[in-house]
């Protein structure tokens, strides 16, 4: 059996969720705690755990 190369749009979307989450870690180490909703560490993880998350920071877990 052999693989298939990955999809373009799969590249994209994956690409997209990387770039997103390393941005959110980079807001969350730039703000201050009074900026955050909730606790930064609790966002950090919350973004690590699956990239996609860093969208609901970018949503709701800015001030």
């Amino acid at each position: 059996m052999t693989r298939k190369p990955p999809k373009p749009a799969l590249l994209v979307i994956v690409v997209l969720e990387v770039v997103s989450a390393a941005m959110a870690w980079r807001d969350l180490a730039r703000r201050s705690d009074d900026q955050i909703r909730g606790k930064k560490n609790v966002s950090r993880a919350f973004v690590t755990i699956h990239p996609g998350n860093s969208l609901v920071y970018w949503a709701i877990g800015r001030r």
